[in-house]
């Protein structure tokens, strides 16, 4: 019968611990860091995202099991399983079974560092297209005190984008314009980057109305696609 432990078993049976002392330096888990404390077993991503395909039809009491677990790799496998039955699902009732499933894991601080989130927050977000009250959600998790919250918050917008709608990742560069951490500087710029991809003039418009305010990493990452002239030009604003 396939459960948790299996899984857990699997990819226990890949991991490298060697490997593992690099993710907890890269994924910054020493004290006073953003995953202060978190715990890796040294499981690469291609292998993680095999051994998740193999178990992709886990009852949601199994997954649960895996997101809560203190090793990052184990979350990180149920979270890809739980995506990959959202992006199957035939009903909106089960899309937002799991969609809430997801929202809680996130509240309780199970979907903890940038790689979670930008993995599988760009395809959850798709839930949110057909939810009238989308815009006022993605308000809430942006003035949350969280990290991962704020975080989430602009990876959602993603879904937004490739539904060709831009705006959503405007509204939340405006409210984390002023916020302090790295995390979401990159976030937000990443994302408004990739609004630059569908609408350039969009893009400089909002350049020109915030680049005196905007946080440097924030911006660098929004002009990357730049040619290097318009770089220099932007960052001597």
């Amino acid at each position: 019968m396939e459960n948790a432990k299996t899984v857990i078993s699997e990819l226990r049976s890949v991991s490298n611990p060697r490997k593992a002392k690099d993710l907890q330096w890269f994924f910054k888990t020493g004290p006073g860091d953003y995953a202060e404390g978190d715990i890796f077993l040294g499981v690469m991503v291609p292998q993680n995202r095999m051994i998740a395909k193999k178990y992709k039809d886990l009852p949601i009491a199994e997954i649960k099991k895996l997101t809560e677990s203190i090793y990052h790799e184990v979350r990180f496998c149920g979270l890809l399983i739980l995506v990959a039955q959202f992006e199957k699902a035939q009903s909106r009732a089960t899309q937002k079974r799991l969609f809430n499933f997801y929202i809680k894991q996130l509240k309780a601080g199970h979907i903890n560092n940038w790689d979670l989130i930008d993995v599988t927050g760009v395809r959850m977000g798709k839930y949110l297209l057909n939810e009238k009250s989308a815009l006022a959600f993605l308000k809430k998790l942006a003035k949350s005190k969280n990290l991962w919250e704020k975080r989430m918050a602009v990876i959602f917008t993603f879904a937004f984008q490739r539904a060709g709608d831009p705006y959503p990742t405007l509204e939340m560069a405006d409210l984390l314009m002023n916020d302090d951490h790295d995390l979401i500087h990159k976030a937000v710029g990443w994302a408004l980057r990739e609004v630059g991809k569908m609408d350039g003039p969009l893009l400089r418009n909002y350049l020109k109305e915030n680049v005196s305010i905007m946080p440097r990493t924030m911006l660098r990452y929004s002009i990357e696609k730049f040619s290097p002239a318009e770089r220099k030009k932007w960052l001597r604003a």
